[in-house]
């Protein structure tokens, strides 16, 4: 069964408590909290805004794709290390992320307010249907 805390953000049980919870975000005009706030979301215009403002760009691991599906999703952040991953398609990425029913987790800042790349792809409690 599909036990969901708010459309789109996937969940199997709830594992923490309220306060230790990511805040949920359903659109690109929702902002967080605080600085340094944890948000976790599965909207594709929330994903593609956060990445497209850092200059990061959809990517996969080299090595990890089998039989056409993608392995390792991953960003791409300019001045990072992106030599080693293998750019890839909005449209294919999110595919991928949507079939592996996965959440986004991420920041918009760390606590002093400067900007922060922090994200996490996470995949809910194992047996979610």
């Amino acid at each position: 069964m599909d036990r969901r805390r708010s459309p789109g953000v996937r969940t199997a049980t709830p594992a923490r408590s309220p306060a230790d919870r990511p805040q949920q975000i359903t659109s690109p005009e929702q902002r967080p909290e605080r600085p340094g706030r944890t948000m976790v979301t599965t909207d594709h215009r929330v994903i593609r805004s956060w990445a497209e403002r850092r200059g990061a760009r959809p990517a996969t691991m080299p090595g990890s794709v089998l039989d056409g599906v993608l392995g390792v999703l991953r960003f791409d952040f300019p001045g990072y290390g992106g030599a080693v991953l293998q750019r890839v398609g909005w449209e294919e990425w999110f595919a991928t992320f949507d079939a592996r029913r996965l959440n986004f987790l991420f920041q918009e800042q760390r606590p002093d307010g400067s900007t922060s790349n922090f994200n996490r792809l996470e995949h809910p409690a194992p047996g979610l249907r």
